[in-house]
């Protein structure tokens, strides 16, 4: 397994749109483990592939407390229910940023696992927020683009101005309050 890099806002990367997994082969099962080391050192909650510079749909996440949950996405589809709520939330490609952002409580997502079998799971609390995020990820879209326009360019000059190694082979990140 290896650690890979994370794209840090405002890598007009984090910007494209991911494509459909067409195949789950070896390649991806090695994409799948080195992603899922890459957000255990970062240290983060979930990390989709657009964070690492591979435009696929797929995402890793583990929400649990020990650390011993992984969950694969491939493909997600994501349906959500209930009244938005807003959540304080974080981001391995926004380093030190948490900001307020509104998301649904439930959600319903249809996806494949790491071995291409597909599923259907209704998720609650952080692992809704989590996943709704990581999927925004996917679709090109970064958490900040939920702030004001000052907002993001505070960031934007903030990220600009530092200079943050924090492990080998990977951009700096945060500890996450809700998401990666």
């Amino acid at each position: 397994m290896a650690l890979l890099d994370i794209l840090v806002y405002p890598d007009p990367r984090l910007r494209t749109k991911a494509e459909p997994v067409e195949e789950v082969d070896g390649t991806l099962q090695r994409l799948i483990d080195d992603m899922a080391e890459t957000m255990y050192a970062a240290p983060g909650i979930g990390l989709a592939a657009t964070q690492v510079n591979v435009h696929r749909r797929l995402l890793v996440m583990d929400t649990s407390e020990t650390k011993s949950g992984l969950q694969v996405f491939i493909n997600p589809v994501l349906a959500g229910s209930g009244d938005l709520v807003e959540s304080d939330e974080g981001c391995l490609s926004v380093p030190g940023e948490i900001v307020p952002v509104y998301r649904y409580p439930n959600i319903k997502v249809s996806a494949l696992d790491r071995e291409g079998r597909p599923f259907e799971q209704d998720v609650s609390g952080l692992e809704a927020i989590c996943l709704q995020h990581e999927v925004d990820h996917l679709d090109g879209k970064v958490f900040v683009d939920y702030l004001s326009q000052l907002k993001r360019d505070r960031i934007r000059k903030r990220l600009a101005r530092e200079d943050r190694p924090v492990h080998p082979r990977s951009t700096p990140s945060t500890k996450v309050s809700a998401v990666s």
